[in-house]
């Protein structure tokens, strides 16, 4: 079970040190906002101690209700002009503290978001999403334990640069596909091994880096952990990423599909439970070559079966925005059918490992998800499935793709959105309020680029319509 110390962790009292000594002068003090993004304030380190640690900071409620562009969006219950954008109060959580490695004297720490009048968490709040549902898990006697495989495209390019290009003909940093290659990996080293270093220096520890299945594409795996704090890694993860690279003078993307000739990129999401009373494995086992789960464990079954059933549903989830639907097509490792197969990549859930690691793996998520509500919807639907007793269909064998008769993953924002707001698991699971904010954001992204004119239809239409 991943419960050692971590590397770049630290204590209230160790920060405190530290500011003392002249080797932390600021701390950055953040939550993941809907898109996962780290919004908060730069504190300087002896006011974050004096003050911060113990009393919170305060922060506009509108981070919860806008959109990419920082835009007030109308609609939302939880937030508008009406109420006058009043404030939330975000407490640190001291167990996120950490040094942030990247950037000269600086700490890190994500707040959890409170609703200061009735001091409850503010339930739309994405970690507050996820603290739901591992409660639920804590209530049953389980702990669970995830790890998000995070792929990226780096690109010979600074964000401004791209901006400059109108994000057109940008250039990847190589020309070809790298799954693997050590020798293209070689190119990218001094940025990929710095985000590594900087990982493992900031309480992120890391296992390996690989090229992907892009040109400029690469991947970093970090350990598993719970998925609370499996989730604070994956964002500090993204954001550790991005600015490594502006300091290098280069950009990354964690788009779902940055550019229709190449891959897209996953968030692939493996999960396995644990005993909170015994802290043994309740999925361990043989992998099922032969298909036949009455071998393994009814804890796996039921969770694989509640994933599957609810994998619909889920989607929106896993794949938030327009630009994420266009990642699941055929024969690109992203997947189309909702099946289940050991060791098998066309599948939408992989069953992968053996003995105490024996897991799924959910490779529905695209890079661009927020890894709270990704974990969370995993979280609500596999405990349900062990609630009802929900058993998976037969292991499927074969190419997924060429599949008939499967069901399908969400094709288009749209769709997804209607199966997560008919959901009744969701309603009951995350509450009908919050299930109408996520619902809100999400059709709020699809009509902002219903409302723009492309480059493509400029191309397609300009001249010859």
């Amino acid at each position: 079970m991943a419960d050692d110390v971590v590397q770049g962790m630290m204590s209230p009292d160790e920060l405190r040190a530290l500011v003392a000594s002249g080797e932390i002068e600021t701390v950055l003090t953040v939550f993941p906002d809907l898109y996962g993004r780290l919004v908060g304030k730069r504190i300087t380190g002896h006011f974050f101690c004096n003050e911060i640690l113990g009393h919170g900071m305060h922060v506009c409620d509108y981070l919860l209700a806008c959109d990419m562009e920082m835009d007030p969006v109308p609609g939302y219950r939880f937030a508008s002009w009406a109420d006058g954008y009043g404030d939330v109060h975000c407490v640190p959580d001291v167990n996120t503290l950490r040094r942030a490695s990247w950037l000269d004297k600086t700490a890190l720490v994500l707040c959890d978001v409170f609703d200061e009048e009735r001091e409850t968490l503010v339930d739309v709040a994405p970690r507050s999403i996820l603290k739901r549902q591992i409660e639920r898990a804590s209530a049953l006697g389980l702990r669970a334990f995830g790890a998000s495989e995070l792929e990226f495209f780096i690109l010979r390019e600074t964000y401004e640069s791209a901006h400059r290009k109108s994000f057109e003909n940008l250039e990847t940093f190589g020309w070809y596909v790298e799954d693997y290659h050590t020798l293209q990996g070689l190119k990218v080293e001094k940025l990929v091994g710095a985000i590594r270093r900087h990982l493992d220096g900031s309480g992120v520890p890391v296992e390996f880096s690989k090229g992907e299945w892009g040109p400029g594409q690469h991947e970093i795996n970090v350990r598993y952990a719970e998925f609370l704090p499996m989730a604070d890694r994956h964002v500090v993860y993204k954001q550790l990423a991005k600015e490594v690279a502006i300091q290098q003078e280069l950009a990354v993307t964690f788009m779902a599909k940055f550019d229709e000739r190449h891959a897209g990129s996953s968030m692939h999401f493996h999960s396995s439970l644990w005993s909170a009373d015994s802290g043994k494995p309740l999925f361990a086992g043989n992998p099922p070559l032969d298909g036949d789960l009455s071998k393994l464990p009814e804890h796996f079954r039921w969770w694989l079966g509640g994933l599957m059933h609810h994998a619909r549903a889920s989607t929106l989830m896993f794949a938030p925005y327009v630009n994420s639907y266009k990642r699941f097509r055929a024969g690109s490792f992203a997947p189309t059918g909702i099946a289940w197969s050991y060791d098998n990549r066309t599948a939408g859930f992989r069953i992968v490992g053996k003995g105490s690691s024996l897991r799924v793996e959910c490779r529905i998520p695209g890079a661009d998800a927020n890894p709270y509500l990704a974990f969370a919807a995993t979280l609500a639907a596999g405990l349900d499935g062990i609630e009802n007793r929900i058993e998976p269909p037969p292991m499927f064998r074969g190419d997924v793709y060429a599949a008939a008769g499967l069901e399908t993953v969400p094709r288009s924002l749209p769709e997804a959105i209607a199966e997560f707001e008919k959901s009744p698991l969701f309603k009951r699971a995350f509450g009908e309020a919050v299930v109408e904010h996520l619902v809100h954001f999400a059709r709020t992204e699809q009509r902002k680029f219903d409302e723009v004119v492309t480059s493509w239809e400029r191309r397609r239409f300009l001249e010859r319509i």
